[in-house]
């Protein structure tokens, strides 16, 4: 959507509707909200009227907000504009005052928005003649569906023969029900001020052009129920050309726009984004400047839906002297925000502390304090950065590294396989590995990282580990695939016909691949024969001897999901052959990772596919040794 050419983006209260004449062109469908949708609407009003949130030292009076209508000027003089989204809402909040003037009001009626239709034009004639008939003898409390009986639809048309009206007519009684429903606890004075004054609907005015048709808005808004974003309409706030004075217009919002777009561009790099944002943030972005916006206004999960744009609209200044220099003062606020990520972004030591401290946010399970948790963290590290010389941010920084490990370091092997501490360790260790490499222009990918469900897990499995029946083939193929280079059938079978029967190693390999493939033919595979395998090999790869390190640190590693395969905890050999194809084909593999089972830390290289306790505790040193700085006392930092 072209937002350049939006002439007027503003918040117009239901109260500013009144005088409108409202067309609806013929691409738009008939009216089709359901009872659900216009209980909701008719739930939300009275809870903000019945609860209203109070207003900050010097703001506006709060106010429910609706979401867009989207119009383009038809007839000025007449007052009259064509729709081009919002028109279910639209009829609705007419249907609403057209019941208050049935039901509530008594002489004093309100002014109805007039409603025209393209090609339904018998449906305004249809709204205005609707009319509630309560016969006298019916007494409030009667039940619900008795009172709706006697609701005269007082029209010459039929809704049978008009599906418009039949959903039209639906939604005007759905309004009485709840009404009824509502009893003595609604105040029909309060929710009607509240719905005409403190109810507002964001009014998004666009101009049309050669390239940016009304069809082209609604395609764009109604396909696949595609919503304004936060950002759009942020985006419009800014290009407006009411902000600037006339001969300063075109080059300001050139500017805004250019320099927005660029912003917009380096986010959508992944690179650049997933260093600033956690993929488990239950909010998603189409437009990633959003985010900036977001963190900048506070939303969270349980936030209604356009409060960023509800915030930014109160934060711009109404027409006074200094009106554009206080829209500057904004968008240099949102440039700083930007510029900040970005200056982090480029440092190496930034990049990763930074990075890392984002990644290490609490995943607390309930998802508004998660978003909550994320927008503090970035918040209060831009605040430090703003007050402290970067050498001493940097100090600040390592302190809060510090902070997250929340260990001795002598105590580490004593942590277990589950603690999040683990995962803090092993990614700094991953971090650092690569920061003290001097000449490495390397860095921590926190994109591929974040994406592609890299976690702790075991380097050797643990000994007593069972596969579940369901995943007993995924077991059988992969080792069948490590000795044989196939999970065909007939290639291993040709395979083990090849091996040396004089060779004591290759008749135990013989052995096992026979069995895999027996097991592959068997229509079920039986626990015993199952069971028989799974010790051949396990004793074959000498994982089978019980360890007292399985579940602390020096047996731990972080893995992507792949390569730890699908029936969980692989063997350390298999683990090894897969770690090694995904480097020699450029898939990400954590350096330390790669290291391990290189057998990089291993003083005593003996045989590179087992794991022995040897090989862990060297492991469990290089750890140490590499992140021993960060579990010093916290260095001293100034300003």
């Amino acid at each position: 959507m072209d937002t350049n050419k939006t002439t007027q983006l503003v918040l117009k209260s239901i109260n500013q509707l009144l005088d409108y004449k409202f067309y609806i062109p013929a691409y738009q469908r008939g009216y089709r909200w359901t009872e659900t949708q216009v209980i909701q609407l008719l739930e939300d009003i009275w809870s903000f009227a019945h609860n209203p949130p109070k207003a900050e030292s010097g703001q506006e009076e709060p106010f429910y907000c609706l979401q867009p209508i989207v119009v383009k000027k038809r007839n000025e003089q007449k007052n009259e504009w064509e729709v081009i989204d919002g028109q279910q809402r639209l009829t609705t909040i007419v249907l609403i005052i057209h019941y208050f003037n049935e039901m509530w009001i008594g002489k004093h009626k309100i002014k109805e928005p007039q409603i025209f239709y393209e090609t339904r034009r018998e449906s305004e004639n249809f709204i205005s003649q609707l009319e509630i008939d309560i016969n006298s003898e019916v007494e409030i409390n009667l039940r619900i569906k008795e009172a709706l009986n006697n609701i005269k639809l007082i029209s010459y048309f039929e809704p049978e023969n008009n599906i418009d009206f039949y959903h039209i007519a639906k939604a005007y009684k759905t309004i009485h029900f709840w009404v009824l429903q509502m009893g003595d606890k609604l105040d029909n004075n309060k929710f009607q001020s509240v719905f005409k004054h403190r109810t507002k609907v964001i009014w998004y005015e666009a101009e049309e052009t050669e390239s940016n048709n009304s069809i082209d808005i609604f395609t764009r808004l109604n396909i696949g129920k595609i919503p304004l974003t936060n950002a759009e309409l942020i985006k419009a706030l800014f290009l407006q050309t009411r902000n600037f004075s006339e001969e300063q217009a075109t080059l300001k919002q050139i500017q805004i726009a250019s320099e927005w777009d660029n912003m917009e561009k380096t986010l959508q790099d992944d690179a650049f984004w997933y260093f600033i944002y956690n993929p488990d943030n239950p909010i998603k972005y189409e437009n990633r400047i959003e985010y900036i916006f977001d963190l900048m206004k506070k939303r969270t999960k349980e936030s209604e839906y356009y409060h960023t744009f509800n915030k930014f609209n109160e934060a711009f200044p109404q027409k006074s002297s200094n009106y554009e220099s206080d829209i500057d003062k904004i968008w240099e606020e949102v440039k700083e925000y930007f510029l900040t990520f970005e200056e982090w972004f480029k440092d190496d030591e930034l990049f990763h502390y930074i990075g890392y401290l984002i990644d290490c946010i609490d995943k607390p399970k309930n998802k508004n304090r998660y978003v909550e948790n994320i927008i503090h963290k970035i918040n209060e590290l831009k605040e430090e950065a703003k007050k402290k010389r970067k050498i001493s941010f940097k100090k600040y920084l390592r302190n809060k590294i510090k902070e997250q490990l929340n260990c001795e370091i002598d105590n580490i092997e004593e942590l277990e396989y589950g603690d999040k501490r683990i995962k803090r360790i092993l990614l700094l260790f991953n971090i650092l590995t690569i920061l003290q490499t001097q000449k490495s222009d390397m860095r921590f990918p926190f994109n591929r990282y974040k994406s592609e469900n890299w976690d702790i897990e075991h380097v050797c499995s643990q000994t007593e580990k069972k596969i579940s029946e369901n995943k007993r083939i995924a077991w059988v193929d992969d080792i069948l695939d490590y000795f044989a280079g196939t999970t065909d059938i007939n290639q291993a079978e040709n395979f083990i016909e090849d091996l040396n029967s004089d060779d004591e190693k290759d008749l135990e390999i013989y052995s096992i691949c026979d069995s895999l493939i027996k097991l592959k033919k068997a229509d079920n595979i039986e626990d015993e024969k199952f069971s028989r395998i799974f010790e051949q090999v396990q004793k074959y790869f000498k994982e089978d001897a019980e360890t007292e390190q399985k579940d602390d640190i020096s047996n731990l590693s972080l893995l992507d999901s792949t390569t730890n395969r699908s029936y969980g905890n692989s063997f350390f050999p298999i683990k090894r052959k897969r770690i090694i194809e995904n480097d020699s084909k450029g898939i990400f593999v954590p350096i330390a990772t790669k290291n391990l089972f290189l057998k990089y830390y291993s003083g005593k290289l003996g045989d590179v596919m087992h794991w022995n306790s040897n090989d862990a505790q060297d492991y469990l040193k290089a750890i140490k040794t590499t992140l021993e700085d960060f579990f010093k006392k916290s260095d001293s930092y100034h300003g």
